[in-house]
Formats: structure tokens, C-alpha cells, sequence
């Protein structure tokens, strides 16, 4: 049966500033444990701190750029590029250069208890 989605929730954010996530799927807003499915708004200077989530994440940069920085390699996302992050794979997501607009779909579902922050 299909589902409208009239708004989205907000969910608090980690990091060392203000940070707008606006989860449209996913366990809170729709009840969905599948997918996730959430627009983030980012300042320039925010980051947060590393994770070892135990989902897959697909990060689709709308406007500025991201910065994911990984056990080896630091990567800037372009507005109109993507990255995929694998589980189990150590990652930290920042937008040091300019405030940044992103998608992010978790597969499954993004969960405080299965993003494993690091301290």
C-alpha cells in the first residue's frame, strides 16, 4: 500500500555545530528499519566525529562540498557527485570549505545504536 510522506523529522544532530537532518524515510519519521532516506544541511566548519556504522551509506552532494575522510583517503564530494561508504568501514564526514546540502540513503536504516560513533 503506498505511504504519502507529507513532512519530514528532524533529528538532533552530532558535531560540532548546527546541523539540519531532516529524515523523510527511515525509523523515526516513517517507521521504515529497510532504508533511510534523509536531506542534510551542513555548515561551513561542521564535523562530527568518526563511525563504523553497521549500514551502507549513498551520499548524493545537492550543493557545496563534502568532505568523507576514511581510514585511508580523504575525499571531497562535489555538488552533483556521490559517494558510497560501505559498512563496517570506518568514515568521518565534515564540510570544512562551504556550507553543504546532501541526500543520505542508509541501507538498512540509520540507528543511533548501529552507527557506532567514536568517543
Amino acid at each position: 500500500m503506498a505511504k504519502v510522506i507529507s513532512k519530514p523529522s528532524i533529528i538532533q544532530p552530532v558535531g560540532n555545530k548546527p546541523k539540519i537532518i531532516q529524515e523523510f524515510i527511515g525509523r523515526v519519521n516513517s517507521k521504515t528499519e529497510e532504508v533511510s532516506i534523509a536531506k542534510m544541511k551542513s555548515p561551513k566548519g561542521w564535523k562530527e566525529p568518526g563511525q563504523t556504522p553497521e549500514f551502507t551509506e549513498y551520499t548524493i552532494v545537492i550543493k557545496g562540498i563534502l568532505q568523507v575522510e576514511t581510514k585511508n583517503e580523504t575525499f571531497n564530494i562535489n555538488a552533483g557527485e556521490a559517494i558510497i561508504t560501505e559498512k563496517g568501514e570506518w568514515v568521518r564526514y565534515s564540510s570544512p570549505i562551504e556550507d553543504t546540502e546532501y541526500i543520505a540513503v542508509c541501507l538498512p536504516a540509520f540507528s543511533p545504536e548501529t552507527v557506532n560513533r567514536d568517543e
